[in-house]
């Protein structure tokens, strides 16, 4: 079944999936949050991003970023930039990882996830275990496809586990980090996810979003659930 067929099934997302980038043009003070922060973040972390992307382009010398379709606010698609963690054939290998592993693959439609995955390099590794690899989402921070907190932006095979729940998560901007984040990332099922997801939605304020950005510094060092 299609993303576009689960969308269009009357939920308040069925206009999206059109390429199109959701973008809001009021400041509303969250918004305004989201411009300040990022814009000094990218300047404070330019030296860190350089070795980063050194490193990721000397180890085999494939692209230094990854940038994957994912789903934002009201439906509407955007690339979601991350430093490259994974070998340059890595859909490949997936798929035949996929057909060759039982274990993996129903690990994979559980999790969407791999907890050994294959695919991932030394260095990628570390990038996603200290998060550093999620850094250059601050630049969809600063397009307005993101936000510094919110749901994190899902696939369009993930669509179905949201069921009717789908509607929540287009409601608000997909951002680097949220309550699923702060409550044990990869150690939280994807069932608990969603919820944590539909909580956000129906509670935001910037009050909130204060709160899981302080709450972030102590889960991002600890590192828990991060693989």
């Amino acid at each position: 079944m299609s993303v576009e067929t689960n969308l269009s099934s009357g939920l308040d997302c069925a206009s999206g999936l059109s390429g199109r980038v959701s973008r809001s043009n009021s400041l509303s003070p969250g918004r305004l949050m989201d411009m300040v922060l990022a814009s000094l973040a990218l300047v404070f972390l330019a030296p860190l991003m350089t070795l980063v992307g050194l490193a990721v382009w000397m180890q085999d010398g494939g692209p230094v970023f990854y940038a994957q379709s994912r789903i934002g606010r009201d439906g509407m698609l955007f690339k979601c930039l991350k430093f490259r963690s994974m070998l340059v054939d890595a859909d490949q290998r997936l798929q035949q990882l996929l057909a060759q592993d039982t274990a993996a693959k129903a690990e994979w439609e559980r999790d969407h996830k791999l907890r050994d995955d294959p695919r991932i390099t030394a260095l990628g590794s570390f990038l996603r275990r200290s998060s550093v690899d999620e850094i250059p989402q601050l630049f969809n921070v600063l397009r307005g496809e993101m936000s510094l907190v919110g749901p994190r932006p899902i696939v369009a095979a993930e669509v179905p586990r949201y069921r009717r729940y789908i509607s929540h998560y287009c409601s608000v901007t997909p951002g680097i980090t949220g309550l699923w984040q702060i409550s044990g990332r990869n150690d939280v099922s994807y069932r608990r996810r969603v919820a944590l997801d539909v909580t956000y939605a129906r509670s935001k304020s910037l009050w909130l979003d204060l709160k899981i950005l302080a709450a972030t510094v102590p889960a991002v060092l600890l590192r828990k659930g991060s693989y």
